[in-house]
């Protein structure tokens, strides 16, 4: 029997309450945020969809791995497994723990970027950008003319253009660049996979050019299975195999485990290269910790051993796309612009076709979002305008899915809160900015809006 019902691939052994509001308390609480959604108490959201970094549900096998938890200062047990498990994976020779991918883009960027420099990316995400050039390189994006298009189809519209990267490389010359990044899935331009061919090109013109390349692998599991389902030559490939395969065409990566780690928080920087792992690690032990810990304690390094491994796992990983897909294509059928193909790990709505009369320059991803949270409580997040400033190529608004967090029925209520803010599209207006931060604004600013919006009757969300 094939199914048609999507169900969660498990059982619900604990439960955590979620708190109503109505809408005129979400206006209070909104504008008390100054309509930034990351200055929202997550007690006054009810479905919080702002990122799927960290907020996922831990399995029965992490929280036992988690009382196996080796405490010790260095050369602790639980740094072995942690190790062992990554190295299964990923396949290479140096695994240095962090207590979140940032911080091993901060090391890494640290020990290989100078002033002047040059760092290629298909998209490069927030931290990510923000990390290079904060060593005061340039942050390149070179996906492919597709991955810029919401509405085109495309299997793999995260790919990196090849011939751009070639041509960036020859025309600053290969000194200035110290790495090649390559984001799987491309999570700036909507949750898009990577091909295996793009990586294998990507990788050859970094061998031409004797450049290492590393992959930002946060969502490499999602990827692998996307190659899997599209790229023929893979389907009989189980995900782990195909993981590794496309690992080994690189020198190294970023990992925040917290993405498909399946773990509450951590992260791991990986090399080949034996010097500058030992750079890494000095400046590990100088801001983080001892390279046996990393910042993390040690039962975190169990669980994210396990949730590695459980990321890629058939019936989850079947789960997990299906489940994003039906939010996608239930919108997308009633005419809400989205980034398409929906993406693996959240939905993007693309926020200037969904709010044409809203300028660029008014913030319309941020306008989309606060309307969405006053529609029904929920929490999403612009990733456009605000975000990136000038480097913004869309504007969107991610719906984040956390893993294993909630349920259909959680999803068929956030579609009908989108559809309800689709239909009173024309009533939304732009936004201001009143303060913002040197580096990832978004985080911390202050903005209002220019006219408030009409009243409305009252939504579902009671």
């Amino acid at each position: 029997m094939i199914a048609k019902t999507i169900i969660e691939p498990f059982r619900i052994k604990s439960v955590e309450p979620i708190r109503w509001t109505t809408r005129a308390e979400r206006e209070k609480l909104l504008k008390a945020a100054h309509y930034n959604l990351f200055l929202l108490p997550a007690d006054d959201v009810l479905i919080d969809l702002l990122t799927d970094s960290g907020t996922g549900a831990m399995s029965t096998k992490q929280w036992g791995a988690i009382m196996e938890g080796d405490e010790s200062y260095a050369g602790s047990r639980s740094f072995v497994r942690f190790k062992n498990s990554i190295q299964d994976i990923f396949g290479y020779t140096h695994v240095i723990p962090t207590h979140q991918g940032r911080a091993a883009e901060r090391i890494l960027f640290g020990c290989t970027c100078k002033k002047g420099d040059v760092v290629p990316n298909n998209t490069h995400f927030d931290t990510t950008r923000a990390n290079v050039e904060f060593t005061g390189a340039e942050a390149v994006d070179l996906v492919i003319p597709e991955g810029k298009q919401p509405s085109m189809q495309h299997p793999f519209k995260g790919n990196m253009d090849v011939a751009a990267l070639d041509s960036l490389i020859k025309r600053v010359g290969r000194e200035r660049v110290p790495l090649v990044m390559l984001t799987v899935t491309n999570n700036s331009g909507g949750g898009q996979p990577v091909s295996m061919e793009n990586a294998r090109e990507v990788s050859a013109v970094c061998r031409k050019h004797g450049i290492p390349l590393y992959f930002d692998a946060c969502r490499f599991a999602e990827n692998a299975w996307f190659i899997k389902l599209r790229e023929p030559g893979f389907a009989d490939k189980t995900p782990k195999q195909i993981a590794q395969e496309m690992f080994k065409l690189g020198d190294g990566c970023t990992m925040s485990a917290k993405k498909d780690g399946m773990a509450n928080i951590g992260g791991f920087l990986c090399t080949n290269n034996d010097i500058l792992a030992q750079q890494e690690k000095d400046l590990l032990i100088l801001t983080e910790g001892y390279p046996t810990y990393g910042g993390l304690a040690g039962r975190d390094l169990e669980a994210i051993a396990v949730g590695v491994q459980e990321a890629l796992e058939v019936d989850y990983l079947r789960y997990r796309i299906a489940s994003t897909a039906y939010l996608g294509n239930h919108i997308a059928a009633a005419g809400v612009p989205i980034v398409q193909p929906p993406g693996g790990h959240a939905i993007y709505l693309d926020a200037r076709a969904f709010l044409p009369k809203v300028q660029t320059d008014q913030f319309p991803g941020v306008a989309l979002a606060c309307e969405l949270y006053l529609e029904g409580g929920v929490r999403s997040v612009e990733i456009g305008s605000l975000m990136f400033a000038g480097a913004a190529q869309m504007d969107l608004v991610r719906l984040a899915i956390p893993r294993r967090v909630y349920t259909q029925s959680h999803i068929d209520y956030l579609i009908e809160v989108i559809l309800e803010v689709f239909k009173n599209r024309d009533r939304i207006g732009g936004m201001r900015l009143t303060y913002e931060a040197p580096f990832l604004r978004h985080f911390t600013a202050h903005l209002e809006p220019f006219a408030l919006a009409a009243p409305h009757s009252e939504s579902s969300a009671k």
